[in-house]
């Protein structure tokens, strides 16, 4: 009876440890996946997040160039056109840049 309790007691501590092997893998995996999808979707915030900043900053920097021509069309006449056209200028290159 003693070697049969042994035995009884080693295959129970195996059922234990391989139970216990086998609730870690199950954690470690659903932790991964969770990770995993987190950074998707803070990905995809941040990608919708530049693609919204580019579209205000594209409407932003046409309708400075836009105002800007018309300031220089109504207001061309005059000594001070040189001076439009600089501004007009500039306002494009900085437009381009961004």
């Amino acid at each position: 009876m003693a070697i049969l309790d042994l035995l009884l007691i080693g295959r129970t501590h195996y059922v234990v440890v391989v139970v216990v092997v086998v609730v870690v893998v199950v954690v470690v995996v659903v932790v991964v996946v969770a990770v995993v999808v987190v950074v998707v979707i803070v990905g995809v915030v941040v990608v919708i997040v530049v693609v919204v900043v580019e579209v205000v900053v594209v409407i932003v920097s046409v309708s400075v160039v836009v105002v800007v021509v018309v300031v220089v069309v109504v207001g061309g006449g005059g000594g001070g056109g040189g001076v439009h056209v600089i501004v007009v200028v500039v306002i494009v290159v900085v437009v381009v840049v961004l």
